[in-house]
């Protein structure tokens, strides 16, 4: 019994860590790949298309063993495709305005705007006079407010890949700086949006899972869906074979990787972890990106680390955390409420209650 709850606790946790390393590795590659003329629409045509395959066989050697499908969960995973697909769209675009470094840091808003909208949804309870729920309130407004820092205030360099020491560049021209720090901020705010888009996903998502418990096919769907509609799109955007030609060299290599450890492999780790462990434990891998991506971004791309990043992400860290704290001592006082509650009513009513609070943690 030991074993099966190691088990039940290391493989989430391995897995996870992993999607965070290949999302970074993901970021890093596009971003090395558009400078060798890699587009956008390309990429993710190629990415998702070659994913649907991936998933495809293992699809069709357990559709026997599958539930039925209905109209209800079709449609959803169609929404939640389309859902996906714009969130790709702003996260690549904003990369391309920003860095892999910013991207991580922003996404560590999805605690705050996975609790947002669960508030909204009616899916989590508000108690202003308890302490959980005023630690998640402060950490979603020291969250966004990290954000903003982040991505409004760039700052200067405090660690360049140059050699030499560290200069701050003033450009001769002030559109110049103008121009660049327009872009920086398109970017962040592009991502920011991405990180709202994956927290309603998110929720969508561990609802179709609730009501159609197949994981791998949930991901195969999702897949399929957003290849369906990024393969007309692409298509009338780019319509020159050449644009559609891949050569041997880093946009080669970003391609493939994308196929094994691109969306195929993060949605079905995700789909898997949010079945058994819900949303907020996908976000909690979050805050290890950032370092990944700093380091890999002054290694790899030769990004510099900046004071705006270090400062936004510092605050984004605080809020984060502030939402976790919050959300583990509320889980803690629901199980002990529903702990005192069965002692004093019958073993139905008390698996009733204990399912209710369950599908509220889960969503």
């Amino acid at each position: 019994m030991g074993d099966w709850k190691s088990k039940k606790e290391v493989v989430p946790f391995t897995a996870m860590a992993a999607v965070e390393f290949s999302i970074v590795g993901l970021h890093i590659l596009y971003k090395s790949a558009i400078l060798k003329g890699l587009t956008f629409f390309v990429f993710i045509t190629y990415s998702y298309s070659f994913g649907t395959l991936l998933l495809l066989p293992h699809t069709l050697f357990f559709s026997r063993r599958l539930p039925s499908l209905k109209w209800s969960v079709l449609y959803k995973v169609f929404l939640l495709s389309l859902i996906g697909y714009v969130a790709r769209v702003c996260s690549y675009k904003g990369l391309e305005y920003s860095s892999p470094a910013l991207n991580s840091s922003v996404s560590t808003l999805g605690p705050a705007f996975t609790f947002i909208l669960a508030v909204v949804f009616r899916m989590e309870f508000v108690d202003l006079e308890r302490t959980p729920t005023q630690a998640k309130i402060i950490g979603t407004v020291v969250s966004v407010l990290g954000a903003l820092v982040a991505v409004l205030y760039k700052g200067p360099t405090l660690v360049s890949s140059q050699p030499g020491p560290v200069v701050v560049a003033v450009p001769s021209h002030s559109l110049d700086l103008h121009k660049q720090f327009s872009n920086w901020a398109l970017g962040g705010f592009l991502l920011a949006a991405e990180c709202l888009l994956n927290s309603f996903a998110s929720i969508l998502q561990a609802h179709i899972l609730k009501i159609y418990p197949a994981e791998l096919m949930v991901a195969f769907m999702y897949c399929l869906g957003v290849t369906i509609i990024t393969v007309p799109v692409s298509f009338m955007v780019k319509r020159e074979l050449n644009d559609w030609t891949l050569r041997p060299d880093i946009t080669l290599i970003t391609v493939i990787y994308s196929t094994f450890l691109g969306p195929a492999f993060i949605i079905s780790v995700h789909s898997y972890c949010l079945s058994s462990k819900g949303p907020l434990y996908t976000s909690i891998f979050k805050p290890f990106s950032i370092f990944i991506a700093a380091v890999a971004s002054f290694i790899l791309l030769g990004d510099g680390l900046h004071l705006g990043s270090v400062l936004g992400s510092t605050i984004l860290l605080l809020g984060f955390y502030a939402v976790l704290w919050g959300k583990a001592n509320e889980k803690k006082i629901n199980d002990s409420e529903c702990g005192n509650l069965g002692a004093s009513s019958s073993g139905k009513k008390t698996a009733l209650l204990q399912s209710h609070i369950d599908q509220n943690y889960v969503q």
